[in-house]
Parts: C-alpha cells; sequence; structure tokens
C-alpha cells in the first residue's frame, strides 16, 4: 500500500496551488487534497482532515493550511507521521490585522472576487511576478474566481480565531520540514526562524525567488523539498532543547 501524503490548501486557494505536487509525487504517493472551502474554523477543518485521513499519513500545509496542518497534529499527534510548514506563521492575531482582513471581505463583497484578487493577490506573490508570467497570474485570479465571498467569509472567520500554535508544536513528532519563499512579504523568511525555533532538528529550506505561493511559483523546489522529506527516516527522533 502506497503512503499517504495530504495537501492542505491556504486562505481562498484550492487543489490548483499543489498541482505540480500532485503530478510528481503521485507517481509515487497517495496524494490527496482536502477541499477546506466550507468551513469557519481550524479546528472543524483539521476534524475533516483527519475524517478523511488513513490511520498513518504525512502532511503538508500551506499559509493557512500550515496553521490546520498544526491543529490537526495536535489532534492527532500519533497518526501524523511527517509534517511540512510552507509559509506561514505560528504568532496569534496582530492588532490592526482583524480590520484589514474584514476590508477584504468588505471589498469582496461589494465589488466581487475579481476586484478582490486584483488587490490581494500581487502582495502574495514575489515583486513584479504578476506581470512577467502571465500564466501564473490568470491560474492565481482563476482561482479566486472560484472563490465566493461567503467562502472568503469562513476563511477569514477561522484565521481571525486560531488556534494557539504551541500545542501543535509541542505535540510533533516526526521528520519536519519548514519553507518559505525567499520574497514572501506576507510571511517573511524571518518569522519561519520562530518555527524552526521551536522544532529543534526540523528541515529548513528558503525557495529563493518566490513570494508567499511558492508552491506555485517556485514548484520545482517545492516538490523536490518535499520528496527529500518523505524520504527521511520515520524512526528520526526530533533533538530536545
Amino acid at each position: 500500500m502506497r503512503e499517504t501524503i495530504i495537501l492542505l490548501s491556504g486562505l481562498l486557494c484550492d487543489a490548483c496551488v499543489w498541482e505540480h505536487q500532485v503530478q510528481h509525487l503521485g507517481r509515487t504517493y497517495d496524494v490527496r487534497v482536502p477541499d477546506l472551502r466550507h468551513f469557519d474554523s481550524i479546528a472543524t477543518m483539521a476534524r475533516h482532515v483527519l475524517d478523511g485521513a488513513p490511520e498513518r499519513f504525512s502532511l503538508a500545509g500551506h499559509s493557512m493550511g500550515a496553521r490546520v496542518a498544526l491543529e490537526t497534529v495536535r489532534m492527532a499527534p500519533a497518526r501524523v507521521e511527517r509534517l511540512a510548514l510552507l509559509d506561514t506563521g505560528i504568532h496569534p492575531v496582530r492588532p490592526g490585522e482583524a480590520e484589514r482582513r474584514q476590508a477584504l471581505i468588505a471589498l469582496g463583497e461589494r465589488e466581487g472576487m475579481e476586484a478582490l484578487a486584483r488587490v490581494w493577490l500581487p502582495p502574495m506573490v514575489s515583486k513584479g511576478r504578476l506581470d512577467s508570467d502571465p500564466e501564473l497570474s490568470e491560474r492565481l485570479h482563476a482561482m479566486v474566481r472560484r472563490m465566493s465571498a461567503e467562502i472568503h467569509r469562513n476563511h477569514i472567520s477561522a484565521l481571525l480565531g486560531r488556534p494557539d500554535a504551541a500545542a501543535g508544536l509541542a505535540a510533533v513528532r516526526g521528520p519536519t520540514l519548514v519553507g518559505v519563499g525567499s520574497e514572501d512579504a506576507w510571511s517573511p523568511p524571518a518569522q519561519h526562524e520562530d518555527i524552526v525555533a521551536a522544532l529543534p532538528g526540523s528541515h529548513y529550506r528558503v525557495f529563493e525567488g518566490s513570494g508567499h505561493m511558492a508552491p506555485m511559483e517556485a514548484p520545482e523546489a517545492v516538490t523536490e523539498a518535499l520528496t527529500q522529506w518523505m524520504a527521511l527516516p520515520l524512526d528520526q527522533e526530533r533533538e530536545t532543547a
């Protein structure tokens, strides 16, 4: 039986984010991308992941999906064999965050998802990437257009009500990968150093030239990192601080 990898997408994202990884990792592994669009809490998303997962699996999350991954580990640490956290954070809600996110919700409700995409997407990728890579730009815009104002509200509600990541971090036991785009302005590399510090023995990768959407902006590098992560032995113990 093939090992299972579950890939978790982030805010306003679907399986499109993981196309390269599904295509290439799927040759060796059972790769699944759960639909998290219609849930409004991180905990509910994590329970949905567990309900559809085999008894043991490897778990990778991008952005909001990484927070879901940590909550999944907290709920069922013995079931998650490996963990990968990409372009994310472990900090609580920051001052002004709720107001900024609510303003984007209002924009999408007032003017539609394409109008939201025009404002939301540029900071999500490396500077100038949307202009220099029209194919990527259209894929990202199309993904946001597939969403709805209701899905956006669900995801923002989940993020603003996110649990403390500490319990999830404390529950991690298997091989762990932490990865981030070198040009990620939303969740910058320095933010990931806190995650690495909280997970002694984790493997840290910086994807050069990529912004926040690393699985799409640097697909080969992300797939290579995940391939190496899956090759790590399961009996590898994390160092203790």
